[in-house]
């Protein structure tokens, strides 16, 4: 039996996200009251889940969102790297604007804590207009905290992986190309290093960290899985009975290398899972949500 005294009232804004949708799932699963707020539609039926659609740049559709709410996820943003490059006004008006409103309806609805998506590229030379606005909303953050008392959390995350994924996310695209072209073209020479979280992970440690009343902090999500773009490819090729064709190379510049770190003078605390899913049994249910996908189209 639930403990009722934990039932508090939380937005999820961009909780129909890849990360958002689990962030909902495990908030639920923890106890807590969920609304979400987002452009587009939930990607499934959720029972108990209050949905509100809206846009970030709609005040007066936040304020009415954010009554009653005791802490908000803040998920939603323009989260593609590569289309963010190219978009920097829509990029600003989204993310950085966005989030503006969003605190400015916290503060009328005296809500605790902001709980704020960033990324480990905020303190990165690459990124582009994407590492601006994060960098932006951060200071955003703080000063909000610093003038009107709203406490917050930033969160940095790493590489995510795990089902409800799309193409803009790596190793989605990978495992498609794998799964129904038989070859893999790769971004970048496979030296790349990262650190793959899962997603569900990622969202379990985010309803741990709203449950241990970590203030004002700035907390990275990185996953335990680090390792070269070749030995993960090399894994997915595994997974498929070594019939996968893979070539380096041949796709868009790679972001980084081996970090996204340049110096930075306020580090933050990186978060560690006790416990983790195995990343080769994620590969293998995304590679089944992929054929699920591609049968339901051909039904």
């Amino acid at each position: 039996m639930k403990n009722t005294k934990e039932k508090k009232n939380i937005l999820v804004t961009g909780g129909s996200g890849f990360l958002g949708i689990h962030v909902v799932e495990s908030l639920l699963s923890a106890g807590y009251n969920v609304r979400v707020f987002d452009s587009k539609a939930l990607p499934y039926e959720i029972p108990d889940v209050e949905f509100i659609m809206g846009d970030m740049n709609q005040l007066e559709s936040l304020i009415q969102v954010c009554a009653g709410v005791e802490t908000i996820f803040h998920l939603a943003a323009l989260a593609n790297i590569d289309e963010a490059k190219d978009r920097p006004l829509e990029t600003m008006k989204v993310n950085v604007i966005g989030t503006a409103n969003l605190l400015e309806a916290a503060c009328k609805n005296k809500v605790n804590k902001v709980i704020f998506s960033s990324s480990i590229y905020v303190h990165s030379r690459t990124g582009g207009f994407y590492r601006v606005s994060k960098h932006s909303c951060e200071l955003l953050l703080e000063e909000y905290y610093n003038r009107y008392g709203l406490n917050y959390n930033i969160l940095r995350f790493g590489t995510l992986y795990g089902p409800h994924a799309d193409e803009n996310n790596s190793i989605y695209y990978y495992l498609k190309q794998a799964l129904f072209k038989g070859e893999i073209i790769a971004v970048g020479s496979g030296d790349e290093i990262r650190e793959y979280i899962d997603v569900r992970d990622a969202a379990d440690t985010c309803v741990k960290i709203l449950k241990e009343g970590y203030h004002n902090e700035t907390l990275i999500l990185s996953g335990n899985y680090r390792m070269r773009l070749s030995e993960l490819l090399e894994m997915i090729s595994e997974i498929l009975d070594n019939k996968v064709n893979i070539e380096y190379g041949r796709g868009k510049n790679s972001h980084y290398k081996y970090t996204p770190y340049s110096y930075n003078p306020k580090p933050g605390k990186k978060i560690v899972m006790n416990s983790f899913r195995d990343m080769g049994q994620g590969l293998v249910e995304i590679l089944e949500d992929i054929d699920n996908e591609d049968f339901l189209k051909k039904d």
